[in-house]
C-alpha cells in the first residue's frame, strides 16, 4: 500500500490516495488501519491517517482518522498537509481549491514564491462556533471565561467549535503546566458529550501567545491548526489580544488572523511531505 507522510509543525500524518491503490480500502478496517499504521514502534508513526477521496461537493474529499481510530471533523494542520499533498501531486491543480470534510468546505490556497515552488498554505476555516449546543458543550448560550471543576481544580475556558470541538484556558507558564494530566481529564468530562480538544494558553502581549494542546484522540501533540484559530477566537473574546496573533507552538508558529469583516479565520502556515514509500497493507 502506497503512502505518504506529512507533517504541519511536527502534527505529522500518514496520507492513503484512495483514488489508487488504497480505494480498496473497506471504510471498516479504517480505525484498525490509523491505529496500525500511527504507531510509532511498530507501524510508520503518525497522530492520524488521512484518507484522499472524490468529492462530488469540492474538488477533493479529506477524511482524518486519529491514531486511537476515531473520526475527526477537522484538522488545520493536516488540511494544510492535505492540499500541499493533492497540488504537488497533480490531484488538483488550483491554487485555490476546495475540500470537503465533516466539518464543511474548507478553502486552501496554495502560496508559491518566485520560483513557483509552494512555500506555504494559507487556509480559510470558516466562522467559529460559539453556541453550546453547536460546539457541542452542555448547557445554552455561550462560555466565554465561563467556571467548570475538574476533580478539585477550577478552570476559567472559553468554548469554540472549528468543526472540531476545543476548549482554550488560559494560563501564566504554558510551557510547565501538566497538560498531560489537565487534557485527558478535561477532554473526557462531562462538559463535552463528543470529548473535546484542550488548549493552554499564555499571551505574550496582544500579538503573540504560547499554546500548547492535548487533542482529542490523539493526546499531546506538536500542533493543531483548529486550535490556533479556536485560541485566537478566545483571546479576541477575552480581550487578551488583537485579531491577528503569531501561536508560538511546540512544533513552530502559526498566524491567524480572525476577519472582521467576512467573521472567518484565516491560518497561514507550513506544510511538509517528509517521505513516502510502500507499507505492507493488504487491501481488500
Amino acid at each position: 500500500m502506497k503512502f505518504a507522510k506529512v507533517h504541519g509543525l511536527g502534527n505529522d500524518f500518514v496520507i492513503l490516495n484512495c483514488l489508487d491503490d488504497a480505494g480498496s480500502i473497506p471504510e471498516s478496517r479504517y480505525g484498525e488501519i490509523a491505529q496500525e499504521l500511527c504507531n510509532r514502534n511498530f507501524g510508520i508513526g503518525a497522530d492520524g491517517i488521512m484518507l484522499v477521496q472524490p468529492s462530488d461537493k469540492a474538488d477533493i474529499r479529506m477524511r482524518i482518522i486519529n491514531s486511537d481510530g476515531s473520526e475527526a471533523e477537522m484538522c488545520g494542520n493536516g488540511i494544510r498537509c492535505f492540499a500541499r499533498y493533492v497540488y504537488e501531486h497533480g490531484i488538483v491543480t488550483k491554487e485555490s481549491m476546495t475540500i470537503e470534510t465533516l466539518a464543511g468546505i474548507m478553502g486552501p490556497r496554495i502560496m508559491l514564491d518566485a520560483d513557483g515552488k509552494v512555500a506555504g498554505v494559507e487556509v480559510d476555516m470558516n466562522e467559529p462556533i460559539l453556541e453550546k449546543p453547536e460546539i457541542p458543550m452542555v448547557g445554552v448560550g455561550r462560555a466565554i471565561a465561563e467556571t467548570i471543576q475538574i476533580e478539585d481544580q477550577t478552570f476559567e475556558i472559553t468554548a469554540v467549535s472549528m468543526g472540531n470541538p476545543h476548549c482554550v484556558i488560559f494560563v501564566d507558564d504554558a510551557k510547565n503546566f501538566p497538560i498531560a494530566y489537565w487534557g485527558p481529564r478535561i477532554e473526557k468530562s462531562e462538559y463535552f458529550p463528543r470529548k473535546t480538544n484542550v488548549e493552554f494558553v499564555q499571551v505574550l502581549n496582544d500579538h503573540e501567545v504560547i499554546m500548547r494542546v492535548w487533542e482529542r484522540g490523539a493526546a499531546v501533540t506538536l500542533a493543531c491548526g483548529t486550535g490556533a484559530c479556536a485560541t485566537t477566537t478566545a483571546c479576541v473574546l477575552n480581550g487578551k489580544t488583537g485579531r491577528d496573533i503569531l501561536l508560538h507552538l511546540d512544533g513552530g508558529d502559526l498566524n491567524v488572523r480572525w476577519d472582521e469583516d467576512s467573521n472567518h479565520l484565516f491560518m497561514t502556515g507550513p506544510a511538509v511531505e517528509v517521505f513516502h514509500g510502500e507499507y505492507p497493507l493488504e487491501a481488500e
